[in-house]
């Protein structure tokens, strides 16, 4: 991603929101560093994703509008369409769009993914992506911070629910991508079975070359035939915790310009991230 942020307007802030330079296309995104951002799970889904020309997407929590806003600056897609429970998100997220004048390729719908069927129709669109919550309901610690936790867990929607979701709302033959943590990929695959989707691809995230995988990116297709191709390891980060050479090329940045990062810096990152 390159390009130097540049609002098409000027752009109201609420107290505490702060405007991020995506690096993309001179694109930009409103976010409150006390609510949830997003992290790297957003860029490494955005990269694998797909959306050819002609083609609708629409994004199972959008947040503040990260993905559409992303792989509309990425793809050749038509149409791209968020749908967000929280209204403070949502209202985020629109102003984005409007300040990167993409008011013409991007909807953000409020509405609830549990009962998508109030405000999306069946088969309308020909990608669906989701970077959903990944912890269920009744994960152990429970966050404080109520953006934060529905962000963070199953408490709004669960798994099931933006599975069975997502394929009620493909056209035949359209693709599903999904970030998620490894540890859940056997429900994944099966409620993706059940719901009419084949795994067509599936790429493992680990944060250094010699940690277990944090991530998982899958690709589905519904009405697919069986046969999934596993894709190469992604690896996140070097040893001295700067970015791999593949990261940084999402980020559009480049190897020289990295710089090693304090071991608490890096830790706090990583925190963030998720």
């Amino acid at each position: 991603m390159s390009g130097v942020f540049q609002p098409v307007e000027n752009v109201t802030l609420l107290p505490g929101e702060r405007i991020d330079d995506l690096q993309c296309k001179g694109y930009g995104i409103i976010q409150h560093p006390d609510k949830f951002c997003f992290g790297i799970d957003a860029v490494l889904l955005a990269a694998y994703g797909k959306v050819k020309a002609k083609e609708k997407m629409l994004d199972l929590g959008t947040g503040t509008g990260i993905l559409p806003i992303l792989m509309a600056a990425k793809t050749p897609g038509k149409h791209f369409t968020g749908v967000e429970i929280q209204p403070e998100s949502v209202d985020m997220a629109r102003r984005s769009v409007k300040m990167n004048g993409l008011e013409d390729r991007i909807d953000i719908l409020e509405g609830d993914i549990a009962h998508l069927e109030q405000v999306v129709e069946a088969g309308a669109f020909h990608v669906v992506v989701s970077n959903p919550p990944y912890m269920p309901a009744a994960h152990g610690f429970v966050c404080d911070n109520p953006q934060k936790a529905l962000a963070r867990q199953e408490i709004a929607c669960t798994l099931a629910d933006v599975i069975a979701q997502g394929a009620r709302a493909l056209v035949e033959k359209g693709r599903f991508y999904m970030v998620h943590r490894p540890e859940r990929l056997g429900e994944i695959i099966v409620g993706f079975h059940e719901n009419g989707i084949e795994v067509k691809g599936m790429r493992l995230v680990y944060p250094y070359v010699h940690k277990e995988p944090r991530l998982v990116l899958i690709e589905g297709l519904k009405g697919g035939r069986p046969g999934m191709k596993a894709e190469r390891p992604l690896v996140v980060y070097e040893n001295d915790g700067t970015y791999t050479e593949e990261v940084l090329g999402l980020y559009g940045q480049v190897q020289q310009e990295a710089v090693p990062l304090k071991r608490e810096e890096n830790r706090k990152r990583r925190e963030k991230e998720g």
